[in-house]
């Protein structure tokens, strides 16, 4: 079924996924300017980051890639913001990239090409991507290099998450965590266990703590000291943390993003690998404890999104593609 997926094929879609996302994205080119908006000003650093950026800064990765874009569109592309611009265009990058790696783990679980490809398109167009990955912030590669540790999982390629440990904290620092926990429990998982595979779990949260811990120490961060930081998050203290924790799963940008995509998602969520459905739930959990230390609300949504869309996009593909005989395939890694 992976010969399904030929080179031709992969630049093929990936061209259309990436013109797809620069679509999705155009908004924040000619409607608005996400740096100005109420509730995104964290576009407006990014956007800085871009214009004047600072090597080994919080959260550089994006606007790194986004800085080639921004010095080629400089004085060149009318009334669009160059900065915009440059982060539209690595976003869509990202994102398109996620898509082909969704596809990829689709047939690496077994399923038919099409019901791989429709995954990756519900995936696309989440409420999530447009509003989010593709709108000046940095959640496309976080996304990214959460799809790759899901491959290099299913591939069995333990090794290519010490490879995904520093680009990735580099994404977003909540990368760090979330993928030491998703890596831990799939391994967990596992069966039978492999006591090796830990090495590469811990070159992996050693790696990406360490780029976290460095880029939050950094004068150019947007938060100056990695303890100050996790201090100064302590938001929850204003309403309770019980009523913050929930109020991240009842804001509507958690409705927007999981209303249909969790219903049909869960649908078929047994005919999913069961290392990664419970890898999913328990870093979902602990986005959702962080996101009521911060008393985050919306922004929480961001973090179950890049932890969950990908299982769900595929679990919702299966269920409405099961009329094809192809999608009735039993998955070759469900365990």
């Amino acid at each position: 079924m992976l010969d399904d997926f030929s080179v031709r094929r992969r630049i093929t879609l990936w061209g259309l996924f990436f013109l797809i996302c620069f679509g999705l994205g155009y908004p924040i080119l000619n409607r608005y300017d996400p740096g100005k908006v109420p509730g995104t000003s964290d576009a407006a650093y990014y956007s800085d980051a871009v214009r004047a950026p600072v090597s080994f800064s919080y959260r550089a990765l994006v606007p790194a890639l986004a800085r080639p874009f921004y010095l080629l569109g400089k004085e060149r592309i009318g009334t669009w913001d160059p900065a915009l611009f440059g982060l539209l265009v690595a976003s869509s990058i990202l994102t398109a990239s996620t898509a082909i790696a969704i596809i990829a783990i689709g047939l690496r679980c077994g399923f038919a090409f099409m019901t791989s490809l429709v995954g990756a398109m519900l995936f696309l167009f989440n409420f999530a991507v447009a509003n989010w990955n593709l709108a000046g912030y940095v959640d496309s590669g976080e996304a990214f290099f959460l799809a790759l540790t899901v491959w290099s999982l299913l591939s069995q390629r333990w090794y290519l998450l010490a490879l995904w440990a520093v680009p990735g904290a580099l994404a977003k620092d909540t990368f760090a965590p979330f993928a030491v926990v998703f890596t831990g429990i799939w391994w967990f998982n596992d069966r039978p266990l492999r006591p090796a595979r830990l090495i590469w779990i811990g070159a992996l949260a050693i790696l990406s703590g360490w780029t976290v811990l460095a880029s939050l120490e950094s004068p150019s961060g947007l938060y100056s000291g990695g303890f100050q930081y996790a201090k100064e998050m302590k938001a929850f203290s204003q309403v309770g943390f019980l009523r913050a924790t929930l109020r991240c799963l009842t804001v509507r940008e958690f409705w927007f993003v999981f209303a249909w995509l969790l219903p049909l998602g869960l649908m078929r969520i047994k005919r999913m690998d069961r290392r990664w459905a419970w890898a999913v739930t328990v870093t979902f959990s602990l986005a959702l404890i962080l996101g009521g230390y911060n008393n985050a609300l919306g922004n929480t949504t961001r973090a179950f999104f890049n932890i969950a869309g990908p299982l769900l996009s595929l679990a919702a593909a299966v269920f409405l593609t099961q009329g094809s005989s192809a999608a009735h395939q039993r998955p070759l890694l469900r365990k």
